[in-house]
């Protein structure tokens, strides 16, 4: 019998759902696709979404108005309420939102936004959101919502340090006679930075459905790198002609120093002073270490376009995006950018020569060489002054001695097994109360959050790359066996690096947790595709029999 039509239609996946609990992640994706868009339809659908919308807005907007707010804050409190119930909405278009906002965040925050603290969040209205309807669905289907299952116990030992720490430590902090600021948020804000992006694995594991949706990622973070670069290179063009002007005129402690007041076209904290050859670009993000760390990481998506995409036209804006992340990691000053770089070109080549594209790999590292040798012929000064000041730089704090400086003195410093408190050492938390700046990353955690802290996370970073690691080489089809080999290649540089703390800021807190995820997700993406090529092949067998039966 056909089902009446004033019936509902059946719940999908429910042979699944009466045994979710005994699958792992590789049958997570074709039931989560299917559930997650239905769950979300059948109960979105009951409300009537943009009546509550408005209502809601229209209460906020009243109480504001009745206190004195502006018209400006006003509508900024009314685009938050609708762009945090449309991410939870849309969660897919959220998360993708999210991705192009990242790189932008610096220059809205300043530029339109004054430096505003809501505006240095407002790519979480975005993330938060869209994360809590994934997990509520994956809750309400009993799917896992951490994957790999090898990450759980190591992941809940960080989480339950953390909330000891903030509970004991920050508790009692905030509970003393000199609580020094407000630590029980400090310790809130800590705790964001530490694991507010490790759900990340999850949505890119979410997000990326098909080899099309992990292109068109791939190809997404080229364009963004291109856009960026272009409007690094005219920013240091206007910086240099004069257009923007310099550190000149600032007090002796600012000259050789980025800071707002000499923000110029994009992002934010710029420095340049021509006498003593200083220059610090931001780029489009908030300040110049954040720029380079960008410039860093598109090395990374940038290379495995240029080599992995099957369209030659994106295998060449690759190469384009590569040529400007070069170019730009010479122009912004920043050492870390102008080692690394070239660098990480060298181990991707390394990395991946086992893969039968050598010759593509060849043509690649040729061009990025002639294309290094020709700004050297164009520009020999740049060229000469940046390395002058790598050389001079390096020979002053050599990275080894300053990384064992930095873990002395957070050794001397740090009190008891659970630390000193979340959010403590962490630099974004610094206009909430007294905070300490250990600029590089495990010392910082010994400072926080103790020996047993730092502990768990190394198992957390550890169990990732390794099951990273298993990921990619169970994916035989090259081209993404090239993604996963850059991937994972950024997955664990980063998992280890102590110099600097780019986990806690933009953009690496947000690329590292979730190509992590992208990663993982490789070899389902590939067994997906033998699946339905062997289903349609099995539908061609099976026409001519049909064909011939009918006949008979």
């Amino acid at each position: 019998m056909s089902t009446p039509q004033n019936q509902p239609p059946p719940p999908l996946s429910q042979n699944f759902l009466d045994s979710a609990s005994h699958h792992d992640e590789e049958n997570f994706e074709n039931d989560f696709e299917n559930d997650f868009e239905y769950q979300n339809t059948e109960t979105l659908n009951k409300i009537p979404f943009i009546l509550w919308v408005i209502g809601i807005g229209f209460i906020v907007a009243c109480l504001m108005f009745g206190n004195g707010n502006s018209i400006s804050q006003i509508f900024v409190a009314i685009a938050a309420i609708f762009c945090l119930t449309l991410s939870y909405r849309h969660p897919r278009q959220a998360l993708w939102v999210f991705l192009i906002y990242t790189p932008f965040a610096g220059t809205v925050a300043y530029w339109i936004g004054n430096d505003h603290p809501i505006f240095h969040l407002a790519k979480d209205g975005l993330y938060f959101p869209a994360l809590i309807a994934i997990i509520q669905t994956a809750r309400q289907q009993r799917l896992p919502l951490i994957i790999p299952k090898s990450l759980k116990i190591p992941l809940l030992s960080l989480f339950g340090i953390a909330l000891l720490t903030f509970v004991y430590v920050n508790g009692g902090q905030q509970l003393s006679s000199n609580p020094d600021g407000q630590p029980l948020l400090i310790g809130i804000f800590g705790l964001k930075v530490l694991m507010g992006y490790i759900p990340l694995i999850l949505c890119a594991y979410v997000l990326i459905r098909n080899r099309e949706e992990l292109h068109f990622l791939t190809r997404l973070q080229v364009v963004l790198a291109i856009i960026c670069c272009v409007l690094g290179v005219i920013q240091y063009w206007l910086v240099v002609t004069g257009k923007c002007p310099d550190n000149t005129g600032l007090p002796d402690h600012l000259l050789l120093r980025a800071n707002l007041q000499r923000k110029c076209l994009v992002g934010g904290a710029l420095g340049y002073y021509p006498a003593n050859n200083f220059i610090r670009l931001p780029g489009t993000f908030v300040a110049p270490w954040h720029w380079a760390w960008f410039l860093i990481s598109s090395s990374f998506f940038c290379f495995a376009t240029a080599f992995s995409d099957p369209k030659l036209y994106w295998r060449t804006a690759g190469w384009l995006s590569l040529s400007l992340v070069v170019l730009n990691s010479i122009l912004c000053g920043q050492r870390t950018a102008l080692l690394a770089v070239p660098i990480i070109f060298v181990v991707l080549v390394i990395a991946t020569s086992h893969i039968p594209q050598l010759k593509r790999l060849v043509i690649i590292l040729l061009g990025i060489v002639l294309f290094m040798g020709g700004t050297h012929l164009l520009f020999p000064s740049i060229i000469s002054q940046r390395l002058e000041s790598l050389v001079s730089r390096w020979n002053a704090s050599p990275p080894a001695e300053f990384v064992t400086e930095q873990a002395e003195w957070t050794v001397r410093k740090h009190q008891g097994v659970l630390g000193n408190g979340l959010g403590r050492a962490t630099n974004s938390a610094r206009a909430l109360g007294d905070t300490k700046l250990v600029e590089t990353y495990y010392p910082k955690l010994l400072y926080e959050i103790g020996p047993l802290g730092v502990i768990a996370f190394f198992a957390v970073v550890t169990t990732l790359t390794f099951q990273g690691f298993r990921a990619y080489h169970q994916v035989q089809d090259p081209s993404l066996r090239g993604y996963g080999v850059v991937f994972w290649v950024f997955v664990f540089l980063i998992s280890y690096n102590s110099y600097w703390y780019p986990l806690d800021t933009d953009p690496v807190a947000v690329y590292y947790w979730f190509f992590a995820g992208v990663l993982l997700k490789l070899p389902h993406l590939e067994r997906e595709e033998i699946k339905t090529l062997a289903e349609s092949e099995n539908m061609d067998e099976q026409k001519p029999e049909l064909s011939s039966s009918q006949g008979n």
